[in-house]
């Protein structure tokens, strides 16, 4: 996407319309005086905001996590509400699981979704996803990842570059950045 469509005189259904990176959200952000930190949801959010009503987006200050150290977890130890995936906790999962671990998108949700469950649960419930050949759904805001994975599904011939090449002509259109056939146009 040309991040120089990303004005304030565009509109929120325009701004839906069109893919941006999360470092373009950031730099309009950082020129409008908004916040740049979290997710690329919740900068899409305040820019939402932002374009409909020409206001900050009031947030609380607090972020609500809890904040332990490694040392302080224990297996017994309950997650807590609005789990983040920290430093701490990957050094606590690292040294119960292996240097293999990683929080990957299924047990990251697994973790959000199970407060009152403890560390020895999240260790159970990790490796029993490990082990699941169900496939990751993946979320909207990682639009790349899943068109990647769509065009090798149909396209097993054809070369990482190759994807690359459709997924960037695919976000420069209007509309969705779900892999067709017709992409393949730009080869």
């Amino acid at each position: 996407m040309n991040s120089s469509l990303l004005t304030k005189d565009l509109n929120p259904d325009e701004f839906n319309d069109y893919y941006f990176l999360k470092e373009e959200l950031k730099d309009f952000c950082r020129s409008e005086g908004l916040k740049v930190s979290g997710s690329k949801g919740d900068l899409e959010k305040r820019i939402i905001h932002y374009l409909s009503t020409g206001k900050k987006l009031k947030e609380s200050g607090t972020n609500g996590y809890s904040t332990q150290s490694s040392s302080e977890i224990s297996l017994d130890s309950k997650l807590g509400e609005n789990f983040k995936c920290s430093e701490d906790k990957r050094e606590f999962f690292e040294k119960e699981i292996g240097k293999s671990f990683k929080f990957k998108v299924k047990f990251q949700k697994w973790l959000k979704a199970n407060p009152d469950k403890t560390y020895q649960d999240a260790i159970y419930a990790y490796y029993e996803i490990q082990n699941s050949k169900e496939k990751t759904e993946i979320g909207k805001q990682f639009q790349y990842n899943q068109y990647i994975r769509d065009f090798f599904e149909d396209n097993v011939d054809k070369s990482l570059d190759d994807a690359i090449k459709c997924w960037k002509y695919k976000k420069s259109l209007k509309g969705h950045n779900k892999y067709e056939k017709s992409d393949l146009v730009i080869l």
